[in-house]
This record gives structure tokens, sequence and C-alpha cells, in this order.
């Protein structure tokens, strides 16, 4: 009897009267909030890495797509060495910085 009465007592203490309390929504909200800042913190250097390499919406840029196809246009043989060059040089010169 006075073994009950004392698993009693200590789970009413460290529980409570009426179950876990509120403070059992912490451990749910902790987690949320650290995969949040997790992907924020992940997700934005994984942006600005695939920007810089040329991906999504930042990455092509109208300069680069123009030397991507002159570049293309070149290496099919649409046109020679010194056209190119030429081509390229003024993209390059007339580029917004």
């Amino acid at each position: 009897m006075s073994a009950a009465l004392a698993t009693g007592i200590v789970a009413a203490h460290f529980v409570g009267p009426w179950g876990f309390g509120w403070w059992f929504l912490l451990i749910p909200l902790f987690w949320i909030a650290l995969i949040a800042v997790l992907f924020a913190v992940f997700g934005r250097r994984w942006r600005r890495t695939a920007a810089a390499g040329g991906y999504g919406p930042y990455g092509r840029t109208p300069v680069r797509q123009a030397e991507t196809t002159l570049a293309e246009r070149f290496a099919q043989g649409d046109i020679d060495e010194t056209e190119y060059r030429a081509r390229l040089e003024v993209l390059r010169a007339n580029a917004p910085q």
C-alpha cells in the first residue's frame, strides 16, 4: 500500500494532477523552429550557390545567355573564331556592371 501511494505521489509531483501541462507543447515547437532555421540557413546557401552556377531565376542573366548562345554557334561551326571573339568582346563591353 505504501509503495503504491509513494508511486502515486511521485507521479503526481512530476506530471501534475492534470497531465503533462502546457510545457509539453514546447517540444514539438522546438523541433519545428529548429527545422525552419536549418532550412532558412542551408536553403539560402543552396539558392545562392545555384544562382552563381547559372541555375534558377537569378542565375541566367541576358549577358550569360547571349554568351552561351554565341558559344553554341561557335561549337556548331556557324561562325569562325575571329567572329566569335569579336562578338564576345562586344557582348562583354556592353554588359551592365
